[in-house]
């Protein structure tokens, strides 16, 4: 099976002009066949506050009611990805630039409402890994942004991080996966104080234990969730990095056992 690399990148390092070039540059160098997925929350809470629109969170994650879908949509399909795609192109890479809409290649069912009404968000059905893979092998280097496809509501907001899982699992029927999620930090760290306090390796044992002493908290809990569900889902390995030590066999490596 051809190596493909997914790769997931967090809202802030996108939406910074230099930090994004670098990505770029540092992307367009990984060998074979790619895929970048990625964030835009800060833009949209920006773009929100210039229009007059509240940004709602609870526990780091957006309401995304009527009026914000509208921003989520400009920003996360148009903004955000057009400007990654416009970056790639400079570069030779030949990138399009997609949502779960296009092709309906990522379809999501609209979050229940429980203890919480998340509002216009989706939860991942369905990636069509072979659609993806016909484009991949025609040299085209899809950019996803994190929006889904309802046949009942159409656009919803959907997390990066579990759109990124679940693109890696629907190609790796296709292709041997590596999923990277890169971030801020080096990896997931012993202490949040310490840059350099990288974890090498995680097992769901390890998981677990540094979840239970406090060591592993926050969003890196349901990062490191969806890290299994890709490896239990096919993916060959996942790695957790940051984003300037892309490809440099840096970070966390996330292992089934």
């Amino acid at each position: 099976m051809k190596k493909l690399t997914v790769i997931k990148v967090g809202g802030k390092i996108v939406e910074e002009e230099n930090t994004l070039a670098s990505l770029l540059t540092d992307f367009s160098s990984i060998e074979g066949y790619k895929v970048l997925i990625h964030g835009g929350g800060r833009s949209a809470t920006h773009i929100a506050t210039l229009l007059g629109i509240e940004s709602k969170m609870v526990d780091g994650r957006r309401i995304t009611d009527a009026e914000t879908l509208k921003v989520v949509t400009m920003v996360y399909g148009g903004l955000v990805n057009k400007n990654i795609v416009a970056g790639l192109q400079k570069l030779g890479i030949n990138a399009l630039g997609l949502t779960g809409a296009d092709m309906a290649v990522i379809k999501s069912d609209k979050r229940p409402v429980k203890d919480i009404d998340y509002g216009y968000v989706g939860d991942v059905k369905s990636v069509d890994g072979k659609l993806l893979a016909n484009l991949i092998e025609q040299g085209v280097v899809p950019i996803v942004a994190p929006l889904s496809f309802s046949s009942e509501y159409g656009l919803l907001n959907t997390n990066a991080d579990t759109i990124a899982a679940e693109t890696a699992k629907a190609l790796s029927y296709f292709f041997d996966v590596t999923l990277t999620y890169c971030f801020e930090k080096k990896g997931v760290l012993m202490d949040e104080n310490d840059d350099d306090s990288v974890i090498p390796t995680i097992t769901p044992d390890l998981f677990l234990k540094y979840k239970s002493e406090n060591i592993i908290q926050g969003g890196m809990i349901p990062k490191l969730e969806n890290a299994f569900d890709a490896l239990n889902g096919g993916v060959s390995k996942v790695v957790i990095t940051k984003a300037s030590e892309l490809g440099q066999n840096t970070g966390t490596v996330v292992v089934k056992s």
